[in-house]
């Protein structure tokens, strides 16, 4: 088998270990309802994370904001990767493992979700904005990969750990997760649309 052969069988297979496994639809819709729950309350989504995962927070909070499945109003979402200013100067100032944690402090409130991403589970930064959100009543969600004990599988309280070890599989996974968690939303909050 070629490399495109073993890729996408791989893949594939990662997919179909995650649509196989009803604990992974339960736990995209418990966070779905978190979600709900939060925005209907005038809370937000804030969304985190490193790399492949800084563009997916940055894709996830596009989706909310401007639409997914159809048009209906947006839902307040905001990436905390997208911020130069914000970023340099508190990598500069502080600490790199700092820019998401002074954002959470700066942006969350109690009742507000968010939503850390992390391949390994075990990024710095992810974890300490997710320390800060518990400090601050904010919900934690996180997206992982299959590895165990990871320093978010304490720190969430809905933890997506996508079924393989290969980050970019994981990736995968995790953009498949973030858009039926957004139809979720967006189909009940929009029943009508």
């Amino acid at each position: 088998m070629d490399f495109v052969e073993a890729y996408l069988a791989e893949s594939a297979a990662a997919l179909e270990a995650f649509r196989a496994d009803p604990a992974f639809t339960a736990t995209l819709r418990k966070m779905a309802d978190g979600i709900v729950a939060s925005l209907r309350e005038g809370g937000k989504l804030l969304i985190c994370g490193n790399g492949g995962s800084a563009g997916d927070a940055q894709h996830i909070a596009g989706e909310f904001v401007c639409r997914l499945m159809f048009d209906r109003a947006p839902l307040a979402a905001i990436a905390l990767t997208v911020d130069t200013s914000v970023l340099t100067a508190v990598g500069n100032d502080y600490s790199f493992h700092d820019v998401f944690e002074r954002q959470v402090r700066a942006l969350g409130n109690k009742g507000d979700v968010l939503l850390g991403i992390s391949t390994s589970g075990n990024s710095g930064n992810v974890v300490r904005a997710l320390e800060v959100a518990r400090e601050k009543g904010v919900a934690t969600f996180g997206f992982s990969g299959a590895h165990e004990a990871t320093k978010m599988h304490a720190m969430c309280d809905v933890l997506f750990a996508a079924p393989s070890t290969k980050t970019a599989i994981i990736q995968q996974l995790h953009i498949t997760a973030a858009h039926v968690v957004c139809a979720l939303v967006e189909t009940t909050m929009f029943p009508m649309a």
